[in-house]
């Protein structure tokens, strides 16, 4: 039997993230192929976080920088290891080839962060994205992540293109992934246009973007939209809320942050529109595609709707002005004809884009593929084979230095403590 070892970077929370969901999807896929999964993470337990043992999964809390994980994953024996994000690449990537050379490294970057980080830098400044902006220290570290692994997993096709034409990636380390749905799920008796009250936005505080977005909402979009539509409400919702986000709740101007949704599908169903006026990011966004798995037609912006459609029409208004984006809301809110337009585009996307059988059978191929040619694939990248001898070796004395600086420090505790305890 395969054995697939994830190496989380957080616990999944399919009900709090994008990221969450798609690396449930990903678990789906092994599964279905009668493969064994492993989930293993250094962050701490989640009261969101997705019941892994009732999906036969085991679920196994590691340690940075301890030789601990070598013992663990020599004694697992895993076929794949994927890397939940570079950083756990980073991590645990040299610990891997050392303990399990022939198993298959994948990483999956969820979005590309350097190209996030520099968005939000750009957006601080108030002015263009620049190309020199994308050559940060975050890139070298995410891309030679990619480069030191067999085959990166890339939600975002305009990603993808981003590292072969400005970074020089080999298309052959890269494979396109986007969300894996099931179409039945828009067999579903959906509420309908007038069954259907108020505007929606929905994602996790903690994600820097999502709160950009609400802030945005509150300051200039709402007020604009409330103007024309005095009975509408604006519904926010999203897991981990701080404080700063729930004083923004105020009844009297209808704009109502709810937080933790039990049930994000439904809340998104009896919603008529879907905001999400998103100025920086990357990836693609999972509430955009609840939105249209949900029937809700949406108006975004042109970092929201990118990379989401493969190039089929829009399921939505895109606008980049405070302005237009709340005319186009309140228009689409009116407008019944308009709004089951761009529904069935939605709809259409979702079909075409989305469809979890394909996509997943492409992506066993692509394994497969990879596992019988595994020997050749390395010596073809040579660049990959050149960081991992630098990086890793460098990583590696870092990551023994802080564990022998670690078991020091504890030495030194416990002789403190028999020293206390014998006067």
């Amino acid at each position: 039997m395969t054995k697939v070892l994830i190496i989380g970077y957080v616990w999944p929370e399919p009900r709090s993230s994008a990221a969450g969901s798609h690396m449930m999807e990903l678990i789906h896929c092994f599964q279905t192929q009668g493969w064994q999964v492993t989930f293993a993470s250094p962050a701490a337990l989640s009261p969101h976080m997705e019941d892994l043992a009732a999906l036969n999964i085991d679920a196994v809390s590691i340690e940075l920088n301890s030789d601990s994980f070598d013992r663990y994953i020599a004694g697992l024996e895993p076929d794949i290891v994927l890397f939940d994000r570079f950083m756990m690449e980073e991590q645990f990537g040299w610990r891997v080839e050392q303990q399990c050379p022939e198993a298959l490294r994948v990483l999956d970057t969820e979005d590309l962060h350097f190209l996030r980080n520099a968005r939000h830098k750009a957006l601080k400044q108030k002015r263009d994205l620049i190309q020199s902006d994308l050559f940060g220290e975050m890139a070298q570290r995410e891309v030679a992540a990619i480069f030191r692994s067999d085959l990166t997993l890339m939600i975002s096709d305009y990603e993808q293109q981003l590292l072969t034409g400005q970074f020089g990636v080999a298309e052959e380390l890269l494979h396109h992934l986007p969300f894996m749905l099931d179409p039945a799920r828009l067999d579903q008796n959906l509420p309908g246009f007038d069954e259907r009250a108020h505007f929606i936005s929905i994602g996790n505080f903690r994600h820097a973007p999502n709160w950009d977005a609400v802030l945005w909402l509150k300051q200039q979009i709402w007020p604009l939209i409330r103007k024309q539509l005095p009975d509408a409400e604006m519904h926010i919702y999203g897991a981990y809320p701080p404080p700063k986000a729930t004083a923004l709740h105020n009844d009297k101007e209808g704009f109502k942050v709810l937080g933790w949704a039990e049930d994000a599908n439904a809340v998104m169903r009896s919603a008529r529109i879907c905001l999400a006026p998103i100025r920086f990011g990357a990836g693609i966004k999972g509430k955009l595609v609840e939105a249209m798995i949900n029937g809700t037609p949406n108006v975004t912006t042109s970092i929201g709707c990118e990379a989401m459609s493969g190039g089929l029409p829009w399921a939505g208004v895109v606008e980049d002005n405070a302005k237009q984006i709340a005319d186009a809301a309140v228009s689409l809110y009116q407008d019944e004809t308009l709004w089951h337009h761009y529904q069935n585009n939605g709809f259409n996307i979702v079909r075409t884009v989305y469809d979890r059988a394909p996509l997943a059978e492409g992506l066993i191929a692509r394994i497969e593929q990879l596992r019988s040619d595994l020997p050749q694939h390395r010596l073809r990248n040579f660049t990959g084979a050149m960081l991992r001898h630098h990086n890793h070796r460098s990583t590696q004395f870092m990551s023994q230095w802080i564990e022998a600086k670690t078991k020091l420090a504890k030495l030194q505790q416990d002789n403190e403590g028999s020293l206390e305890t014998e006067h």
